[in-house]
């Protein structure tokens, strides 16, 4: 059992998450593509930004709330979408999704989660979004938003950066691939995790509980994922997003978008936000990071257009940097689920609050969000 004392950074919690998990599912969580370059130029962009600090001024009280399209967060940094979660412990999804609630941020439900959109709803109405990818079969992807919109989610996160399987070759050497096989190697690597074995063994194989409606009654927890994995990834076209932005009556936030081109053609489209993102470094390994592009996004679409960034969060630092170079909000994934394999939600809530004490800290000692940013990107004081 991780004791969540003795973890005072989110590189605790990696360490403690990599203890408990077979190298499966944790090759899953921490791997990129092919040499893995866009994973570690994520973490080098963030490293090369420096802040400069401001002195005598009065520190004593500092804001960490961030409005967002009218609803007020608690912090300016949410839980990203994180697939296949259910498989680094039974229930991950909804311990994220309380986690996120009970720290007052949003948490988006992967479009490959392991709980229902309605399940996540039930438990985390305020913080919940929903990631989208858009299904072979337009009916299912009309039906997934139908049902979102039922349980009134609000914010949609339609990602654009799969338009092909990724070359995953950590997943593969595991076997942890479509049709998924695990190798002898990780099978006996798995023995070596008795605790993570044990739960596996009760509560079974995880579900993509969001597409168990669209498989044949009865189907197994292998069948479902058969389905969804013969229904994505789908290549997309602005034609597709078009059509969401028909059919989504919330605010609608487009992810994996790293040109400026495509930034302006995304606004043009009438989204509500723009989520710069390399996909943490899990599609090309030659995209740049997503920090180096968020500033000539910002300058390519304004100031209107809210923007968010992902890769490589890894102390609160990291989120001043993000909003200085021109982020609405930011979100992490990983860290969340260092934090849920470590401990479960107390792990998640661990993320958070080592985060947000970085946060405040990095912000007091810089000499408050107003040396950092212009005017219009400082957080609001309420």
């Amino acid at each position: 059992m991780t004791n969540l004392k003795r973890c005072h950074s989110i590189e605790d919690l990696r360490r403690a998450a990599q203890r408990y998990l077979p190298r499966l599912v944790w090759d899953y969580i921490e791997g990129g593509v092919e040499d893995e370059t866009c994973l570690a130029r994520n973490r080098q962009a963030w490293d090369a930004i420096t802040l400069v600090p401001r002195y005598l001024v009065d520190v004593s009280q500092v804001s960490l709330t961030r409005t967002l399209w009218g609803q007020e967060y608690a912090l300016p940094v949410g839980i990203a979408p994180t697939g296949l979660a259910g498989f680094a412990r039974h229930g991950a999804d909804l311990m994220l999704a309380r986690a996120a609630q009970q720290a007052g941020v949003p948490f988006v439900l992967s479009g490959a989660g392991t709980a229902s959109t309605e399940a996540v709803m039930r438990v985390a109405p305020q913080s919940t979004w929903f990631q989208l990818y858009v299904s072979r079969d337009a009916r299912v992807t009309e039906s997934l938003l139908r049902r979102a919109i039922e349980v009134g989610v609000q914010n949609l996160v339609f990602t654009v950066d799969v338009p092909v399987h990724s070359n995953r070759e950590r997943d593969a050497r595991n076997g942890f691939v479509p049709p998924v096989k695990p190798t002898l190697s990780a099978i006996a690597n798995a023995l070596c995790h008795p605790l993570w074995l044990a739960r596996f063994v009760r509560h079974g194989l995880p579900r993509f509980e969001n597409w168990a409606p669209y498989a044949p009654a009865g189907a197994s927890a292998k069948q479902i994922a058969d389905l969804f994995t013969s229904q994505i990834p789908f290549t997309q076209t602005w034609q597709d997003l078009a059509r969401i932005r028909e059919l989504w009556p919330g605010k609608l936030i487009v992810k994996g978008i790293l040109h400026e081109a495509d930034a302006k053609l995304a606004a043009e489209a009438g989204v509500d936000g723009i989520w710069v993102s390399n996909h943490g470094g899990r599609v090309l390994d030659s995209a740049p990071a997503a920090l180096t592009q968020l500033p000539l996004i910002r300058q390519a679409v304004g100031a209107d257009i809210k923007l968010m960034v992902d890769g490589g969060v890894r102390r609160g630092s990291d989120i001043v940097k993000a909003m200085s170079l021109g982020a609405d909000f930011v979100f992490a994934g990983r860290p969340m689920m260092y934090g849920v394999a470590a401990a479960g939600q107390a792990g998640v809530e661990r993320a958070l609050a080592i985060l947000a004490h970085e946060l405040s800290l990095t912000v007091a000692q810089l000499g408050g969000w107003e040396t950092t940013m212009p005017p219009e990107r400082i957080p609001s004081s309420h």
